[in-house]
């Protein structure tokens, strides 16, 4: 059952304009100062979502991002900064990307800040999609293969570092410790110091392709998985193939469970005025992730039409209303929105976290009234959620 409520801000700043027919995102260039704002939004958000009982802010990891639609590079320092600006508020790592770290500083850094906020910073892991951002810190990406076997043995280290009293690892990329003398003894294992206080540590990491491998490694080590609404929506097969990997290994889950499901969502007072409403946010979304692989169903066309300013029906680039039938984008009033949730509810009986986000490049004030009106309005639907300020 549906219980716990979180959201996904990725670190955009408040743009000056918005839409198909707004500058092209490789085109924006924003100055040290505007892309520097986007810390007191980051306050302002959590702030927010601590006052009205959301359970936790997800943020996305991203460097280099000049044009403003992601911009926080380092999510352990910002969730030990939240935690003195909340009191149960949780930040989630959506997601560490861990071929551009190395797998011991992350585990360390993710233990300071478990023992700093007191166990409100969630671990997650992922493996990148930004060419700029992973080829350049020197790990592959455009190499898939390369790209998931330098992970797997990343996530691997990270968590003999977290369970074991001492460690060691030989593998094709790390060799830890390497075979040194050390102050009168030779050097076989480590200790991570400090080690995260609460342990298991909870882990997260995205599904996208849910393949056997992919499904089997998470279940290995308890890595839970956020899912977005379109492939929870149009059919169960990440969810299914989450489930059937747990089974693989004796043990029952239902589908949904250690699980969320993620949708962008824009409420208003009708349908029609909620699609207005969000129509340019989704439109910012298709310019960013579209050349990235991220719209599905898109054409190389289309893309390229993204990359200008409009003449997207012209071009057949896909609308708000297309993705909102396949599930992934909902625009509605609240009412309608508990409905849809309900609905999900009951398809994925093992499910407790809901992920709704606001689309990148929502204005900070609308992204601060969504999370008041969702909190007033659709949690308290739910068995086991309300809103603080009922209280």
């Amino acid at each position: 059952m549906i219980s716990k409520f979180m959201t996904v801000y990725p670190g955009h700043i408040d743009m000056p304009d918005l839409g198909q027919n707004a500058t092209p995102a490789n085109q924006r260039n924003f100055s040290d100062e505007e892309l520097a704002s986007v810390f007191d939004k980051l306050d302002a958000i959590a702030r927010q979502m601590e006052k009205f009982g959301w359970d936790t802010l997800w943020l996305a990891e991203h460097h280099f991002q000049r044009e403003g639609y992601e911009v926080l590079p380092n999510l352990l320092m910002l969730a030990v900064h939240l935690a003195h600006v909340t009191r149960k508020l949780r930040i989630g790592c959506g997601f560490n990307i861990t071929p551009m770290w190395h797998p011991l500083r992350l585990a360390e850094d993710y233990a300071v800040a478990d023992i700093l906020t007191k166990g409100r910073t969630i671990f997650g892991v992922g493996r990148g999609y930004h060419t700029r951002e992973v080829e350049t810190f020197g790990s592959p990406l455009q190499d898939q293969n390369a790209n998931r076997e330098l992970f797997e043995e990343q996530v691997e280290i990270l968590f003999k570092a977290f369970d074991s009293d001492s460690f060691s690892h030989r593998g094709k990329h790390y060799t830890l410790p390497p075979s040194v003398p050390y102050r009168g003894y030779q050097l076989e294992e480590l200790t991570l110091v400090p080690r995260p206080a609460r342990r298991p540590v909870e882990c997260w990491q995205p599904i996208v392709s849910a393949t056997p491998r992919a499904m089997d490694f998470m279940v290995k080590y308890g890595i839970k998985g956020l899912v977005g609404g379109g492939a929870a929506t149009m059919a169960e097969g990440p969810i299914a193939a989450y489930r059937d990997a747990a089974a693989r290994v004796g043990k029952h889950w239902q589908l949904g469970e250690n699980l969320g499901i993620g949708l962008f969502v824009h409420l208003a007072r009708t349908r029609e005025q909620a699609i207005r409403e969000m129509t340019p946010f989704y439109e910012e979304h298709v310019k960013m992730f579209a050349p990235l692989g991220f719209v599905p169903g898109i054409t190389p066309e289309q893309v390229k039409a993204t990359e200008r300013r409009g003449g997207w029906a012209e071009a057949g680039v896909p609308t708000l209303e297309h993705f909102m039938k396949l599930g992934s984008w909902f625009a509605g009033t609240s009412g309608e929105l508990v409905e849809h949730l309900k609905k999900l509810e009951a398809r994925f009986p093992g499910l407790e976290h809901i992920n709704l986000s606001t689309s990148i490049c929502t204005p900070q004030q609308v992204m601060l009234e969504q999370f008041q009106w969702i909190a007033e309005e659709v949690m308290p639907a739910f068995k086991g959620t309300k809103s603080l300020a009922a209280e």
